[in-house]
Order: C-alpha cells, then sequence, then structure tokens
C-alpha cells in the first residue's frame, strides 16, 4: 500500500462523514470532511507531512503556513519531518484577527519579507482560509504562488486562488474520496 491509498483509507475511515452538514463558506453539503480527525492522530500526522513534504522536494520554500487551526497540525508535522530529513524548512500560523496584546501580531513564526511561502490547508471548498492566509503573508512582503490541501472539494477554490495567482495542488479530491467510500 503506497503512503498515499493508507492515507486515503485514514481520511474515509476518520474524517469522512455524510449527513447534512453547513460548511465554513455557508454551503449545504451532504457530506463533511473533517481534516481535524486525521491532522491531529499521529500515523495521519505522519502521513500528510510525507505527502506534502514529497509535494515540496523539488520547489522547497522558505517556509509553509496558513490560517488557524487547519494548518496548526499540518505544519507542525512537516517542520517535524523535515527536521528528521534535514530539510531547511520553516513554518508559521496566521491568526484569524491580529492578537490585543503583545506584539499584536498575525502571524506567528519565522516567516519574514521576501521569503517563498507555500500555503497549507486541509479542506478547500472555495478557498476564503487560503485567501485570508495568502492576503496576510503578502501584506508582510512574502512570496506565495501555491497552496497545498489534503482534500480539494471542487467547489470554486482552484478558480478563487487562480485569481490570486495561486496554484491549489490536492492530494484528493472530495470526489475521489466519496467514490472510493462507496
Amino acid at each position: 500500500m503506497t503512503t498515499r491509498d493508507e492515507l486515503m483509507a485514514r481520511i474515509i475511515q476518520q474524517s469522512l462523514r455524510t449527513g447534512e452538514f453547513v460548511l465554513a463558506s455557508g454551503q449545504k453539503s451532504n457530506y463533511y470532511i473533517n481534516g481535524k480527525l486525521t491532522t491531529l492522530d499521529a500515523r495521519g500526522a505522519y502521513l500528510i507531512a510525507r505527502v506534502f513534504t514529497a509535494m515540496i522536494r523539488n520547489d522547497v520554500p522558505d517556509a509553509v503556513g496558513g490560517l488557524t487551526l487547519g494548518a496548526d497540525p499540518i505544519v507542525g508535522s512537516m517542520l517535524a519531518l523535515a527536521g528528521m530529513e534535514d530539510l531547511s524548512l520553516k513554518g508559521f500560523i496566521v491568526r484569524k484577527a491580529s492578537k490585543e496584546h503583545g506584539t499584536k501580531s498575525l502571524i506567528e513564526g519565522p516567516v519574514a519579507e521576501g521569503d517563498r511561502v507555500v500555503i497549507i490547508e486541509d479542506v478547500v471548498t472555495t478557498g476564503g482560509s487560503s485567501i485570508q492566509a495568502i492576503a496576510a503573508v503578502r501584506e508582510m512582503g512574502a512570496d506565495v504562488s501555491r497552496v497545498l490541501a489534503i482534500v480539494d472539494r471542487e467547489q470554486g477554490g482552484t478558480d478563487n486562488l487562480a485569481e490570486q495567482g495561486c496554484r491549489l495542488e490536492a492530494i484528493f479530491t472530495a470526489q475521489e474520496l466519496l467514490t472510493a467510500k462507496g
């Protein structure tokens, strides 16, 4: 079984649910993918880190990060794996709003002006969370042109991110997961 196949099985078992749901985008759906149930599982986090690290291996950015909370465990697992493999990589987290105390930071982590960054997501529907993270890192002078997601729901995210000058690269599509689930 490949790493991708094992990850698919885990996501189907742990994260994919059918029923009636309202998504963060406000859209209604007959399925829901709670990526955190896989990203916060030791084996799931490892598998995601392996696949995402392979996806950036030929064009390693300076940093990876994204909007809290979906990106947090993924970024942590990618950094741990990168450290084990002597891959130079920094991580960052974009808050939903600047904190009200201390440095009042919107972005936490060592990302800096001029850094090439990749935005990390668990599930992309319309791309709204990614677009928020893209705006924050661009505001500080970082360069972003790629978004990596575990799952693309194929509901406008690819086009919306392209309008931002970013390419969405997903490990799976929702349809692929639903078909495999049967």
